[in-house]
């Protein structure tokens, strides 16, 4: 089979793969919806209470979702190569430990009940706080420096959120602020989607850019160096795009874990390993992985509902047994 042939079997079912979920997604709800209905109120307009629900209520939550998968699974593609290590992914850097850090402020001042967006805004502030701090950290070293340093910037932030939750003014705050950390998608609102949207963006075109490295560094730095690729130059595309892209997406759905890591490794082996071709697959992937887990969230028939860093933790723990036992058939 040639690599035109499989790429178009692996995007293109990939893509159905995602729509159709995220078609699925808008049906669920309250009130059980057929796709052609659901289809129908998300375009014909109708102002009925019903139509409103579907198009200020479903579908800014399917839109988090796809955005927020996407995201994650381009960004753990990305770091995965970059560091070429296979349990990479975007909590590497620090970026999601600063952004929840942020709106975990938002919460414990109670900002959060005067500033609807409060808590996307504090998330993106810690991003960038913690961004900056990755970047003076690192200076002009290589790849370990920069791993080194996230893991400095993830522990400071996971510390400083626990003094928080800590010193929380009443068990009410405690809560709010465990809930949010649990992450979820539910109440988003097209403001949030619209405050955090540009950055992801900026953030995913940035990520894209480093495909071609990505490759080159993948027959190693020496090799990659001698084929004209910019070892620093990439460096800061990885740095700079994974804080745009990851930052905002941990600001909109709290802290979600796994999708990075989980959705790599599974396409990976049907894209003959190239780091280049994995990027767009694993946005994909990453989409559809996310809104599906929502979809199984309100399709549980639960008093209260799951939230989505549990629901991707109950899916990524087990994926983690896997790979512990494909590495001990490796050394036998």
């Amino acid at each position: 089979m040639s690599r035109r042939t499989e790429n178009c079997l692996v995007f293109g079912g990939l893509g159905l793969l995602t729509a159709l979920i995220a078609l699925l997604s808008i049906c669920v709800g309250t009130v059980f919806l057929s796709p052609a209905r659901a289809l129908e109120l998300l375009f014909a307009g109708e102002d009925e209470l019903l139509g409103v629900a579907v198009r200020e209520l479903r579908l800014p939550r399917t839109a988090s979702a796809l955005l927020v998968g996407g995201t994650l699974g381009l960004a753990g593609a990305v770091l995965q190569g970059y560091t070429r290590n296979p349990l990479a992914d975007s909590g590497l850097l620090g970026v999601n430990g600063g952004a929840a850090l942020g709106a975990v402020l938002m919460l414990y001042t109670g900002t959060f009940a005067h500033v609807s967006l409060a808590l996307p805004l504090g998330g993106l502030a810690g991003a960038l706080a913690a961004t900056l701090l990755i970047v003076a950290l690192t200076g002009k070293a290589g790849i370990a420096s920069l791993i080194l340093a996230g893991v400095a910037v993830s522990s400071l932030a996971a510390a400083l959120t626990s003094l928080v939750l800590n010193f929380s003014p009443n068990p009410y705050a405690g809560m709010e602020i465990v809930h949010w950390l649990l992450g979820s998608v539910a109440d988003r609102s097209w403001d949030h989607v619209g405050l955090v949207l540009p950055f992801m963006t900026a953030g995913v075109f940035i990520l894209f850019l480093t495909g071609p490295g990505l490759r080159a560094l993948s027959l190693g730095e020496d090799t990659a160096s001698s084929l004209g690729f910019s070892l620093r130059r990439l460096r800061w595309f990885v740095i700079l795009g994974t804080a745009l892209a990851v930052g905002p997406a941990t600001a909109l759905a709290g802290a979600i874990g796994f999708v990075g890591l989980v959705v790599p490794h599974l396409l990976r082996p049907l894209l003959r390993h190239d780091p280049a071709r994995l990027l767009a697959a694993s946005a994909l992937g990453g989409a559809a992985l996310l809104t599906g887990a929502d979809l199984l969230i309100q399709l549980l028939p639960a008093d209260r509902e799951f939230k989505l860093g549990v629901m991707t933790a109950l899916v990524g723990a087990p994926f983690f047994f896997y790979l512990i036992f494909k590495i001990r058939k490796e050394y036998p």
